[in-house]
């Protein structure tokens, strides 16, 4: 028996096609000026659909991010006593490993046009704090000084995310985030693990 009744949108394509009129009316009008409710409409879905993917209109912009930050956060988490340097940066170096341009790319690239500086200065400073005590976390669990500690969660998740803007300013076809990682991870030098 076939049935005739409309199937909803598979959740990428909801999850997707919310980000994407996001975007659109980010650029078009700003982000102040743009509501959940103009995001709801452009897509053509309800607002409860709006809230089964997102807290905010600025998680459209984050959620990708931070799904892959609480991933390394948790692999940080069970690295324990055996944290060393070159576990935590490969763990942060999965946080922007085949990182395709999303919403957050764009919003990097296009700040002034959305009217998003604010709000991604604030925004991603919770994600440094985040990812940052995660880091010290991780170095204090395998005998480093707290002070040591605290310093080397704040350069290697300021690494993450200057590399993520890095790469979305130049354009995100251009090179990719891990290498401008790597690059930025390279920089820490002077701080080394023990």
């Amino acid at each position: 028996m076939t049935s005739t009744g409309r199937a909803g949108r598979p959740k990428a394509s909801s999850r997707e096609t919310l980000a994407e009129a996001a975007c659109e009316l980010f650029l078009e009008r700003g982000y102040d000026a743009t509501s959940v409710a103009d995001i709801t409409q452009r897509a053509g879905v309800s607002r409860s659909s709006f809230f089964n993917y997102f807290a905010s209109k600025s998680d459209v912009l984050w959620s990708g991010v931070d799904e892959r930050i609480g991933a390394a956060t948790g692999s940080l988490e069970q690295l324990g006593r055996a944290a060393t340097g070159e576990s935590v940066r490969d763990i942060l170096l999965l946080v922007v490993r085949d990182f395709a341009p999303d919403p957050l790319a764009l919003a990097l690239r296009n700040a002034a046009a959305m009217g998003l500086e604010e709000e991604l200065v604030r925004d991603t400073g919770l994600r440094l704090a985040r990812l940052s005590a995660a880091v010290s976390l991780a170095a204090a669990a395998s005998g480093v000084d707290v002070i040591r500690a605290d310093i080397l969660g704040a350069a290697h998740a300021a690494a993450v995310l200057s590399s993520l803007r890095v790469w979305a300013e130049q354009g995100a076809g251009r090179g990719s985030p891990e290498t401008v990682l790597l690059e930025a991870l390279g920089t820490i030098h002077d701080l080394p693990w023990s």
